[in-house]
């Protein structure tokens, strides 16, 4: 059983930056990829950005240029760097780590941490 803990959400004005973290109880790189996904109130939850054990970064069309995923293998630790933040990026964040020690493993959610975009 591994645990991913999210932090690093909140408040934020239009225009501003916040960062996310994932913290994972097992090591990251066990997983094939971890994964931020993202809910709005009233919509599915959709999937905003994906990095896998090479390093390859994939994300929705509606965050590229402004969002950014990471890892720290040693901190086993994933980020999400999110700039230029718009009221629509308001959402419950979600990580997500996908085939936990083999292909077609095991995957896990964290709990979620709440972004508010809004003047």
């Amino acid at each position: 059983q591994v645990q991913l803990v999210e932090s690093g959400g909140g408040l934020v004005q239009p225009g501003g930056s916040l960062r996310l973290s994932c913290v994972a109880s097992g090591i990251i790189s066990g997983f094939a990829a971890m994964d931020w996904y993202r809910q709005a109130p009233g919509k599915q939850r959709e999937l905003v950005a994906t990095i896998t054990r090479g390093g390859f970064t994939n994300y929705t069309d509606s965050v590229k240029g402004r969002f950014t995923i990471s890892r720290d293998n040693a901190k086993n630790t994933v980020y999400l760097q999110m700039n230029s933040l718009k009221p629509e990026d308001t959402a419950v964040y979600y990580c997500k780590g996908d085939d936990y020690g083999y292909a077609g493993g095991p995957d896990y959610w964290g709990q979620g941490t709440q972004v508010i975009v809004s003047a």
